[in-house]
């Protein structure tokens, strides 16, 4: 069972534009959705749409009209009682896939909350394969939060802790860094500019211009202690760094829709493939078949395993210059 924790999930509503953005001035859509999300959210939908078993973790009230759209779409998840509604997230989508934005802050999370989300997540990762974290953390959470669970849930379980991946943004992505923090993910999902901002090293264009650079920047953090890096670069695909080596996949063009929930369809195909015991090069394809087959759906729909083009990713093997030993 693949577990997913996502501490500020949101309902999300995509509108697509018939015309590219115009700021001031006054639009007619093509059409809108709404779906319960997430970033840990999209990753159980993902994995459930695949047929293995998942469990998304999160707060909020059963009566929240999130939670409710869970219920309807067959999701299965456990809930944390929070006494505030979960907060609502709006895209908009251009014809040529550039998508734009406006997430709500969320409500706040009190300590309580916070020990009883901790505490829940302990209990069901016993059985599970992977814990994923995933997405931004709410008021009241400290940016250590994702850090501090890492090592919570290691300590507690021992050798029945499941693998931890971690996909995250800013100070809770610095925070997994910091130097009194030993016990560092397995997996981290960085794209070009979270990548950018953790290393120091170069730019976001840089980096998505750029596999190679990509992979000795994710090198440099497994210097620092994780597994592996799942570095996704939009349309140029995503650059993989474990122990054993680096690669690049990449898809042939597609018709972009929406870019929303494209990294977590990713995260989810690099899961699903480690399920069945893919080598390293088969994870990565399937991370970049998902996440390039989410982008060509409209809004923040999830693909299937039926909307994949597997045949239209190639992966090649990175060259690094090999390391100074001090």
């Amino acid at each position: 069972m693949i577990v997913t924790l996502t501490m500020n999930p949101a309902l999300d509503t995509t509108i697509e534009l018939g015309a590219p953005l115009a700021h001031g001035g006054v639009q007619r859509s093509l059409g809108s959705h709404t779906q319960a999300a997430g970033k840990g959210v999209n990753v159980s939908r993902a994995i459930a749409h695949a047929g293995v078993k998942t469990l998304a973790v999160l707060p909020g009230a059963e009566t929240d009209p999130l939670l409710r759209r869970l219920v309807a779409d067959d999701l299965e998840h456990r809930s944390v009682h929070i006494g505030a509604l979960l907060r609502t997230n709006i895209t908009l989508t251009d014809p040529d896939g550039t998508t734009t934005k406006i997430n709500e802050q969320g409500p706040a999370l009190n300590a309580a909350v916070l020990e009883e989300i901790v505490r829940v997540v302990v209990n069901v990762s016993r059985s599970a394969s992977w814990l994923v974290l995933a997405g931004s953390l709410p008021p009241g959470a400290d940016p250590s939060f994702y850090a501090d669970l890492v090592a919570t849930v290691r300590e507690t379980l021992g050798d029945a802790a499941p693998k931890i991946a971690v996909d995250t943004s800013e100070a809770p992505l610095r925070a997994l860094f910091a130097p009194h923090v030993h016990q560092l993910p397995d997996l981290i999902k960085p794209n070009a500019e979270e990548l950018a901002e953790l290393s120091g090293q170069g730019s976001a264009d840089a980096f998505e211009d750029s596999p190679t650079a990509t992979a000795a920047a994710a090198r440099a953090l497994l210097d620092r202690g994780v597994g592996t890096v799942l570095a996704t670069l939009g349309a140029n695909g995503a650059v993989l760094v474990n122990a054993d080596g680096a690669w690049h996949a990449t898809h042939t063009p597609i018709t972009p829709r929406s870019t929303v929930g494209a990294g977590d369809s990713a995260l989810a195909g690099y899961l699903l493939a480690d399920e069945t015991g893919e080598t390293a090069p088969g994870r990565l394809a399937r991370a970049v078949a998902y996440g390039s087959a989410a982008a060509s759906l409209p809004g923040s729909a999830i693909p299937t395993p039926t909307q994949l083009a597997p045949d239209a990713v190639s992966v090649e093997e990175l060259t690094l210059i090999p390391r100074t030993m001090s």
